[in-house]
């Protein structure tokens, strides 16, 4: 199959356009999306929550083909740097990034420690904050986020006996 009709029968199996997103991404920077980095990001269309990058392994390798950490690693930094996907600290994973903001924007991750669900927020005014307290210390910050540990909404009505936020 030539990458013209993968590329087609990629993007129409990814329906939030996510992989559009990374060929006009790939386009505007003079990149290409190797088959692996496609590879890769079909896994994250393909899940519903974070990955690790040795899941990530895991489900890409075959009896036949087994997948280098270090080629998954370097699919993934490509596609932080594409903005495609955001790196989770704390919790060791990745995850989609399905918002559309700036590169230097501070982000703020809410991490449901029930169900793993992750929810992304940008924080325009904490990024200047950032910036200013970065300044004044003589720190180039090369991108903030934060994250929130703690309960969904649907995990809290889940678990309150009235059924009501807790």
């Amino acid at each position: 199959m030539a990458h013209g009709d993968q590329d087609l029968a990629l993007a129409e199996a990814f329906p939030d356009k996510l992989f559009t997103r990374a060929l006009a991404q790939c386009a505007a920077t003079g990149c290409s999306l190797t088959a692996l980095r496609r590879e890769v990001l079909a896994a994250f269309a393909a899940s519903t929550r974070p990955l690790k990058a040795y899941e990530i392994v895991d489900r890409l390798s075959t009896p036949s083909r087994r997948i280098s950490p270090i080629s998954v690693y370097r699919s993934l930094d490509f596609l932080i740097e594409l903005g495609i996907v955001h790196r989770l600290a704390t919790q060791n994973a990745f995850v989609l990034c399905d918002h559309d903001h700036a590169q230097d924007e501070t982000l703020v991750f809410m991490i449901c420690q029930c169900c793993g669900d992750v929810d992304e927020a940008v924080l325009p005014g904490m990024t200047r904050s950032l910036a200013a307290t970065a300044d004044a210390h003589g720190f180039r910050s090369r991108g903030h986020s934060i994250e929130l540990q703690g309960e969904c909404e649907d995990c809290r009505s889940a678990t309150s006996p009235t059924g009501r936020r807790g």
